[in-house]
């Protein structure tokens, strides 16, 4: 493994954790959005990664890539509030299926993976320089 195939795997891992955190903070941003432009209530995101391989066993894979971005499928919650604009006939209002905790965990999660890559990053530059030395 060469020291660009490093610097892409950790790049490729960076872009990946970068959208993720995107989704996360979109996710948070619209935790109480019970009215969206397809109707209904806003939808929790996932983003779904997924390695690329190499096609030589022998090799390391070539990183990760954001295969898909898909909704989270769980009801949302339903709260009896007849005042609000988007309450049903019983007065029930469906909120997004949010989770702050989670969204939270998620973030914190994708955080410490990005620094992870960030540092792997500085690895692989740290050993090119010391190459780069050796032949002085």
């Amino acid at each position: 493994m060469g020291i660009f195939t490093s610097l892409r795997i950790s790049a490729s891992a960076l872009t990946a954790e970068r959208l993720r955190m995107d989704v996360i903070s979109s996710n948070i941003a619209n935790a109480q959005t019970t009215r969206t432009a397809q109707g209904g209530p806003y939808q929790r995101q996932r983003v779904v990664f997924q390695p690329v391989n190499n096609p030589d066993p022998r090799e390391p894979g070539k990183g990760v890539v954001v295969t898909s971005i898909v909704p989270d499928v769980r009801p949302g919650n339903t709260v009896h509030d007849p005042n609000h604009p988007d309450a049903d006939a019983q007065g029930y209002v469906t909120y997004p299926n949010v989770d702050i905790a989670t969204e939270m965990v998620d973030m914190i999660s994708a955080t410490r993976a990005y620094e992870a890559n960030i540092v792997a990053l500085q690895a692989a530059k740290t050993i090119a320089n010391k190459a780069l030395e050796i032949s002085q």
